[in-house]
């Protein structure tokens, strides 16, 4: 299976370990991505919150180079996903719109090619079956929070791979990878966003919210599918934790992670050594990294 893959900002950057992850596990599972060449920003927030059709311009520049060759766009950051996405269906359903965007990025572009959220396409696209049998170090004893965020599953009109309460596509693959998904009610709740950048005085307490709610709920750790969630609930927790005079200390794992250990990878390759939360002690003490790092290989 051959995708356009649309990394984004992120990933060439603070979410480096999650590009790093998801190319592994990609050739893995027998997925090739060939890379949007010269991609651009798909403009996040910042873009909406200046110009409805900037917005909507910037992804479409990126859909239309894949259009081109035919093939569907994988987007590991929700946020691209959802800004991408957008792009797509306003295409689609306006030929006015269609005819706008054509001018200002001076590329056709119809929508006719797919946008799929990189979790998606690994647990519909791959199959949860094919992903089961190819895990040679299960995470048996772990006890996962599958968080969602905001943008991988709303407004379920865009996005609609998943339920927008209560997804389950994260959960279902954590289990197949030998895990235990745990049911908790903060699974789509706002991480603050980048509003923890600029305003991190009323962003810390989402933050602290969803950490203390998934230690709550008997979570050993967070996976997440979004470079900005991500961040948040990683590089935050100290400050956090200075502010509400509780430790969590929570390790949080891109899903992509935590299928790249079932494979068989060592977490240094995977690029675990990157998060501000040390997850090594937590896959020690369940005795996950005392299997072998042998990978068996997709057919």
């Amino acid at each position: 299976m051959k995708y356009a893959y649309y990394p984004g900002c992120s990933l060439h950057a603070t979410a480096v370990e999650y590009d790093i992850s998801a190319r592994l596990v990609a050739k893995h599972l027998g997925l090739e991505l060939w890379e949007i060449p010269e991609w651009n920003c798909c403009g996040a927030s910042a873009a909406h919150n200046t110009d409805h059709l900037l917005a909507l311009a910037l992804p479409a520049r990126n859909l239309a180079i894949a259009e081109r060759e035919g093939l569907d766009v994988a987007v590991p950051c929700a946020a691209c996903f959802n800004r991408l996405k957008a792009s797509q269906v306003a295409v689609r359903g306006s030929e006015e719109m269609r005819n706008t965007i054509k001018e200002i990025i001076g590329m056709d572009y119809q929508g006719r090619v797919e946008v799929r959220a990189f979790l998606d396409v690994v647990v519909n696209g791959v199959g949860l079956e094919k992903i089961q049998g190819l895990v040679t170090r299960p995470l048996t004893g772990l006890k996962v929070a599958a968080y969602y965020g905001c943008l991988l599953v709303r407004p379920p009109g865009l996005t609609g791979f998943d339920d927008p309460e209560d997804p389950q596509t994260m959960d279902r693959l954590v289990e197949a990878l030998g895990a235990t998904p745990v049911p908790w009610a903060f699974k789509t709740e706002c991480c603050s966003a980048s509003l923890a950048t600029s305003r991190t005085d009323i962003g810390l307490w989402p933050i602290f919210r969803i950490l203390k709610h998934a230690k709550a709920s008997g979570a050993d750790c967070i996976a997440v599918a979004c470079p900005l969630c991500f961040l948040n609930l990683d590089m935050r927790q100290g400050e956090a934790k200075r502010r509400f005079q509780e430790s969590l200390d929570i390790p949080i794992f891109y899903f992509t992670e935590l299928i790249g250990i079932a494979l068989g990878y060592p977490p240094k390759e995977l690029g675990l050594s990157k998060h501000f939360v040390n997850p090594l002690p937590l896959l020690e003490s369940k005795e996950i990294l005392r299997h072998p790092a042998t990978r068996r290989e997709t057919a």
